[in-house]
């Protein structure tokens, strides 16, 4: 197959972008993933203005056209019958995020990939990583299965009218990088990294038809019980609809799902989404992901690199996955930008430097991720009184309007990068819960003393074990 600087294995948002920006600096890619066909996933739809920052960094904004990707201006927050909106920091450049279908949008970064001469794509099942035999944890290829392939690069798009069903024998291929970038289910998480995947709860998904959001070019989320419900539109028709359901899911074949969704959801949307949802349930199979929560991690194997999904994830309430991978993408291009390395060979100066990049993210992912399980704490409150009253500060925090709004939605929206700055409001909204807390109860100040303490230590305890993990190496 010829020689690479570099093996990708993964073609969703961060393997297609990296192969992008390493071909922009001259690198020779080889471009791995088990399918190239679109892919159809209910998250990766929302993307930050920090996401489009980054996007505009690597020189491939124009991705996003002609997808039909609808703007978003901030948010729409609904708790029982008060609604408060949510707009990204004006200041701030891009303050628009982005809505689209997930896989239109990986489509345009594959074919953008695939027009790169210096970029070889193979559609190709991975087995194996190739060690070196001559040095301890340094990985120096891959093995794979491929399907059986006649041609493939004919234009600027892909063309899998070349592929057939059959499969050869397992093949190798020798590169001095690695990157597996192989997402949230990756094959190869379990040998590269030494944490597990916690998953708390399930996003249940339909898009809605011609749905009447109560907000236009918002993100809608709805603070339902026993947790959030989010809403934004994906093109000109569709929304999606995403329910967190947290523990044991109801079955979908006996029709248990169908009849929480409609008896238990449906009457906590707003009025004008009701008739969409309940015709999307009676006609539409539902789609199921797991939430899932993962700490960062460092490399472990010289002359590999494993990123996105595979190596750190967060709740998407948030909406920051992507986000953060784009900022990954930028930060391992400029740590081995070919001014620093004219190649890859000399592995262990190469795997020296990468050793920054879990620092070098650490401002901007840890805001994310922190943020993420944060407010899904919050917001999945449940009858945890503590919770319920952080709630309810959280949602009065916001009413207060100006930095109280502009900042934590800076730092939501990736504009911000600062974990301090993340801390500071977050007990912020604590303790301004317990000035809440005592001018309700000011005629019993014992008891809201009492309760004032317990609300900052729940605070405590739902940031400060996020906070760890992310110190953690």
């Amino acid at each position: 197959m010829g020689s690479y600087d570099v093996i990708i294995v993964g073609s969703g948002v961060i393997g297609s972008a990296l192969a992008i920006a390493f071909a922009n600096q001259g690198r020779k890619v080889l471009l791995i993933e088990r399918d190239w066909s679109e892919p159809d996933r209910i998250v990766g739809e929302l993307m930050q203005p920090g996401g489009v920052k980054a996007l505009q960094k690597i020189g491939i904004e124009h991705c996003l056209e002609g997808i039909h990707a609808v703007d978003c201006n901030g948010y729409a927050i609904f708790k029982e019958n008060e609604k408060i909106i949510l707009n990204y920091p004006v200041n701030k450049s891009p303050n628009q995020g982005k809505s689209f279908h997930h896989g239109r949008f990986i489509m345009n970064l594959r074919n953008e990939a695939n027009s790169k001469s210096n970029v070889t794509v193979l559609e190709a099942t991975v087995t194996q990583l190739i060690e070196d035999t001559k040095f301890v944890n340094r990985v120096i290829g891959v093995k794979y299965k491929k399907k059986k392939l006649t041609s493939f690069k004919t234009d600027s798009k892909l063309d899998l009218s070349n592929f057939d069903n059959e499969t050869i024998e397992e093949e190798s291929i020798i590169a001095p990088f690695v990157v597996i970038a192989d997402g949230c289910f990756s094959k190869f998480r379990k040998q590269l990294i030494n944490k597990s995947v916690e998953i708390k709860s399930h996003f249940v998904g339909f898009i809605l038809k011609k749905c009447d959001l109560p907000n236009k070019n918002y993100g809608h989320v709805i603070l339902a019980k026993p947790s959030p419900i989010l809403l934004y539109q994906i093109s000109g028709d569709d929304t999606r609809i995403l329910i967190d359901i947290p523990g044991k899911l109801p079955n979908v074949s006996n029709g248990e799902m169908n009849k929480y969704l409609l008896d238990y959801i449906l009457p906590q949307l707003p009025k004008s989404i009701q008739v969409s949802f309940s015709a999307a349930v009676e006609i539409s199979k539902a789609r199921i992901m797991p939430n899932s929560f993962l700490p960062p991690s460092k490399n472990l194997k010289e002359g590999l690199l494993i990123l996105g999904d595979a190596m750190n994830m967060r709740h998407p309430l948030t909406g920051g996955g992507m986000t953060v991978a784009l900022w990954d993408v930028v930060h391992v291009s400029d740590l081995l930008h070919p001014l620093k390395f004219k190649n890859f060979n000399k592995v262990k100066k190469v795997s020296e430097e990468l050793k920054k990049l879990h620092w070098k993210r650490k401002p901007l992912s840890s805001v994310i991720n922190i943020l993420a399980q944060a407010l899904y704490s919050l917001f999945s409150a449940g009858d945890n009184i503590n919770l319920i009253y952080l709630q309810e500060a959280c949602f009065g925090y916001f009413k207060l309007g100006g930095r109280c709004v502009s900042t934590p939605v800076g730092l939501l929206a990736g504009l911000i990068p600062s974990p301090l700055t993340l801390l500071g409001h977050f007990f912020a909204v604590a303790f301004y819960g317990t000035f809440l807390i005592i001018r309700k109860n000011w005629i019993y100040l014992p008891f809201a003393l009492i309760r004032s303490f317990l609300v900052i230590f729940t605070a405590a305890m739902v940031i400060g074990p996020v906070i760890i993990s992310e110190l953690k190496n």
